[in-house]
């Protein structure tokens, strides 16, 4: 008799867990589960995009990080380095500028950078690599920051060790940016780091 209880012990364990809710990450009776943020965009067609220009990649934000993106630019063959990458960082400039297509504000993405922003090479003094922009760095909001220095220091914009030289219109001083993981991935929160540029 005490061996059969003690058998029937689990079996009414069971019973009566059976009885309780179990836990779900989709409500049943409460219509869908809500929208999330997807952040992926269907693939590009990468042999159309090369036709159509040199393909590259910007960062535009969704959710509260930045993603890559891919885009193509345009650039004349024949093109001197030094001119060539002043037009690569305008055409990365207006992608960044430009809105979002349908696709990607469905899966969520969003800009920072505003249209009407231009981009020209080094003055006199300048060192080589210096990318200067019709609005000063400092003042463009953080977010917007974030996504011009991840997308132009992941380019060929940007110098050898993937940093980028940045300054403004007027003679507020240049300042080599680099981006990092967390600039990525809190790009509200965290500025770019930087440091000042001296000599050309």
């Amino acid at each position: 008799m005490t061996v059969r209880r003690l058998l029937a012990l689990p079996l009414l364990a069971a019973v009566l867990s059976g009885c309780g809710i179990r836990p779900t990450e989709v409500p049943t009776d409460f219509g869908a589960a809500p929208s999330q943020v997807q952040c992926s965009p269907a693939e590009p067609d990468v042999s159309a995009q090369a036709s159509r220009g040199l393909p590259v990649q910007v960062f535009l934000l969704c959710g509260s990080s930045l993603v890559a993106v891919d885009r193509t630019v345009r650039v004349p063959d024949g093109s001197p380095d030094s001119q060539r990458r002043v037009l690569v960082a305008q055409g990365l400039l207006d992608q960044l500028a430009a809105t979002p297509s349908a696709a990607e504000k469905d899966a969520g993405y969003t800009t920072a950078v505003r249209g009407g922003m231009t981009v020209t090479g080094p003055r006199p003094g300048d060192p080589d690599d210096t990318l200067r922009l019709s609005y000063p760095p400092g003042d463009l909001t953080s977010f917007a920051l974030a996504q011009l220095v991840c997308t132009f220091s992941d380019s060929t914009a940007a110098g050898g060790d993937g940093s980028v030289i940045l300054g403004g219109p007027g003679k507020e001083p240049l300042r080599r940016y680099e981006c990092t993981d967390e600039v990525r991935s809190r790009p509200g929160t965290e500025q770019p780091p930087s440091g000042p540029v001296t000599g050309g």
